[in-house]
């Protein structure tokens, strides 16, 4: 998980919500235009091993994998992360977390209570603290942090650094009720979401100046109020070490120690076999190893049959044999080298397998949901026809039946932007745009202009507006010149052919031996035209030169860049191909997933821009060739991350190339480092499709509108965005995100919400596809910790139901 960036000048006050990236019509009457009614069914449990605390031993240290190191302490700052959401968490107060239904809920452990006390003339809520409540230093928790920290947050003094203000710029005073542990807040504006406000609250040590606040607080926090303290940073190490809080009031913490610990996701499968960490979030190949190894547990000392040099033949074992022992001495030392690399290979496999066998893959699906952007800013997609038509085309049960079904999640496309299915208020609103339907996405494509002869048009000078505007004089000038122009065109045609004709003889000779010259070229270097166009550029998938051929390529602007997305691309093959081998062997879940990769094979490989060599590209099913318009061809640009974690979305990627084909939309397909994903590409608007994904939130009003907010021109040209990253926005929108986060009665705060939603639909600068699971490995004597779902976690009730279980996995107990 990265953090949001702003692009293009200075944001608005908000609240920031972080971006997940390993990963989106104008209607009558929106309230009656989705699909569905409200969700009453709840969302997906969370799986977590839940245990009373009496089972849960005391003592011990667990070790808790997060993608890097926190770049602060100080969750309000820009650059804070998944890292600081999830140590802040077990060190300072959360007056309102989520719970398991995603709604926010008081803590007992901080607050007596906290409610609106006073609607009119103005918003007061009165907050009763917990009397036992103190910070670590043992001075109560009480008026003057919240001052300090609204004072920090209200955006009126520039000398703090703050990216999160929403809610706080809405407060008129704070007060001491009858005594510091009564905190009154009255607001100049009513605000519905004021459950959001001073979480996590800070002390004011550290939110009373500018220097504490952008500077002590990124890398110490002296004073904390958890079940657990901050009580070392290692750089070195890469490590984060929180102990139990000798002055926590609450139920005291299980365990001993927590430290989080950062590890690369291509390193986590080897670290959980190592023993160093005990948690962590994992990727579906990390997943399928853990299942295979508990599968294989009963194998009975058997060869694997998964891993490496498992899809050696025994052809390949005799021919690696012979080399080995042959008479050509140098070809014998380099088989007999590449044998032992591969017995060493099999052997550290086969010991991380049995590792892992200490550990069960707890699953739920995150609070967060992958989309399809669409940038709206320039190019064909400013034309909202066109970003109708590229949404009409998807088929998002197919997606979501890809992701979620081979794991054994409910596989149910997203019908909301702002709420997830189980949270309250969540409606499928998607009717407001419509289902898959290729027919009408055609029909929109044709309506912009884009048609099956467009891209063979010259060029024309016309000014934007609707064609129904020109006058009839336009009309008649332009049909006598058509008209010249057919008599001209058939004149040089027929002159061409003739001459064609005759040179076509001249020719045929000569281009004949020039092929057979080729091609003994070829076989004599062993080049290949398929390995070629992988490693000098990017398909571009729908726009094939004759049914049957590669794909047109993109040539890169240099050959280092063109060797990288090789080498990159045979990664990603032999990713595919463990992925594959481990599914075939895992069971039911893993069923889905092969038949899955059987279909891909059986037409020809991969669906998408890359295929083995000598696959035909699938032909569309409706449309033979590109859309075209005044001679350009309608092709989108779709930037994809190419890290090795990143595999589930490039397939995701890929799968939606093939379904805009088949309308007649070509897309060229980039492939990005994942650090330069978000910065360099989504956030500076360099793409026209893009997949990555929101976290959920029990407050859309107010993280919601900068998400979808109308993006406003700069004084020097350029869009104020804030975190709408689609540049697709309307008024209407915005004010009812406005009207909603004014509005206190919750009900009808919900029903705005709705209309918004409606509204978002319909613009179609986001489509949202499916909800991300959330995939977590967890050691299996462990409770009370894996896949939380929508709930925040219980730092303190985390333990071992053995103490002995802390040991490595080759010193546990099976």
């Amino acid at each position: 998980m990265s953090h949001v960036g702003v692009p293009r000048g200075t944001v608005r006050k908000r609240r920031s919500l972080a971006l997940l990236t390993t990963g989106v019509l104008t209607i009558p009457v929106l309230a009656g235009c989705s699909s569905g009614t409200e969700e009453t069914s709840r969302g997906v449990p969370q799986d977590i091993a839940p245990a009373a605390r009496d089972r849960v031993a005391d003592g011990s240290t667990v070790n808790w994998a997060v993608d890097a190191m926190p770049t602060t302490f100080n969750a309000f700052q820009a650059d804070a992360d998944s890292a600081t959401t999830r140590i802040t968490g077990a060190l300072l107060p959360t007056l309102f977390p989520m719970d398991a239904a995603g709604q926010p809920k008081l803590n007992p452990d901080y607050l007596e209570s906290a409610k609106i006390i006073e609607r009119e003339p103005k918003q007061v809520v009165l907050y009763k603290l917990n009397q036992q409540a103190v910070w670590s230093d043992g001075r109560e928790i009480g008026a003057p942090d919240f001052v300090a920290q609204w004072r920090a947050l209200s955006g009126k003094d520039s000398a703090f650094w703050t990216a999160r203000n929403a809610g706080y710029e809405r407060i008129e005073k704070i007060e001491r009720g009858s005594d510091d542990l009564q905190v009154r807040v009255t607001f100049a504006k009513p605000y519905a979401d004021w459950r959001s406000l001073f979480s996590p609250l800070y002390p004011k040590e550290i939110t009373g100046s500018p220097d504490t606040f952008n500077d002590d607080a990124r890398t110490a926090l002296k004073k904390t109020a958890g079940p657990f303290q901050l009580k070392s940073v290692s750089k070195a190490k890469k490590t984060v070490t929180l102990t139990r809080n000798p002055r926590w009031w609450g139920q005291k913490a299980k365990l001993d120690s927590l430290v989080f610990r950062a590890v690369a996701p291509k390193d986590r499968a080897k670290a959980l076999a190592d023993g160093t960490v005990h948690v962590t979030d994992i990727d579906a190949s990390t997943a399928n190893r853990i299942a295979l190894a508990v599968r294989d547990a009963g194998s009975n000392g058997q060869p694997l049959t998964h891993g490496p040099g498992a899809d050696r033949t025994a052809a390949d074992a005799t021919r690696s044999w012979a080399l080995a022992h042959g008479s050509d001495k140098e070809q014998a030392e380099i088989a007999q080298a590449a044998r032992e690399k591969n017995r060493k290979a099999v052997a550290a496999y086969g010991a991380e397998q049995k590792a892992l066998r200490s550990y069960v893959v707890r699953k739920s699906l995150e609070p967060a949901y992958t989309q399809l952007a669409l940038n709206g800013e320039s190019g064909p997609l400013a034309d909202d026809r066109v970003r109708r038509a590229v949404a009409r085309a998807l088929d998002r049960q197919e997606i979501a039946d890809t992701v979620l079904k081979p794991l054994g999640l409910p596989a149910k496309p997203l019908g909301s932007h702002l709420a997830l299915a189980g949270q309250p208020g969540y409606k499928d609103g998607s009717g407001a745009l419509g289902n898959q339907n290729t027919e009408e996405a055609q029909a929109l494509l044709a309506d912009a202009g884009w048609t099956r002869g467009g891209a063979a048009q010259k060029p024309k000078d016309t000014k934007a507006g609707s064609e129904a505007d020109k006058t009839e004089k336009d009309d008649e000038d332009a049909t006598k010149k058509d008209a010249t122009k057919e008599k001209e065109d058939k004149d040089a045609v027929k002159k061409e052919s003739e001459e064609d004709k005759e040179n076509e003889e001249k020719k045929s000779e000569k281009s004949e031996a020039e092929d057979d010259e080729k091609k003994a070229d070829k076989a004599a270097s062993g080049s290949d035209d398929s390995a070629s166009s992988r490693a000098e550029g990017l398909y571009i998938v729908g726009q094939d030169d004759k049914p049957g051929a590669r794909p047109a390529q993109v040539p890169y602007a240099s050959q280092a860049a063109a060797q990288g997305i090789a080498l990159l691309r045979r990664a990603d093959d032999a990713d595919r191909a463990d992925t594959d081998r481990a599914d075939n062997a895992n069971g039911d879940s893993a069923d889905a997933a092969a038949k899955v990769t059987a279909q891909d094979k059986q037409s020809g490989g991969a669906p998408g821009a890359y295929a083995p060599k000598g696959t035909a590209a699938p032909a569309p099913a409706s449309v033979n060739g590109p859309l075209g318009k005044d001679g350009k061809t309608l092709t989108l640009r779709f930037v994809l991350p190419s890290g090795p974690g990143s595999q589930s979305l490039r397939g995701v990627g890929e799968r939606i190339a093939v379904m805009l084909e088949k309308i007649g939309i070509g897309t060229e397909i980039t492939k990005v480092p994942d650090e330069s994903y978000f910065k360099d590409h989504i956030a500076s608007g360099d793409y026209d499709l893009a997949l990555y994904s929101w976290p959920a939130t029990a407050y859309p009003a107010t993280d919601g509108r900068p998400i979808y907010a109308k993006p406003e021109p700069a004084t020097d040209g350029s869009l104020l965005v804030e975190q709408n990253y689609t540049r697709v926005g309307t008024d209407h929108i915005d004010q009812l995100f406005d009207q909603a986060v004014a509005e206190l009665d919750e009900k009808a705060a919900r029903e705005l919400m709705k209309q918004a939603d409606a509204r978002i639909w319909a613009a179609a600068g986001s489509i949202p596809l499916f909800q991300r699971p959330q995939l977590v490995a967890v050691d299996k004597k462990l409770a009370n910790v894996g896949a939380f779902g929508f709930a925040a976690p219980r730092y303190q009730d985390i333990g071992f139901t053995d103490r002995q279980a802390a040991g490595a996995p080759a010193d546990r107990k099976e």
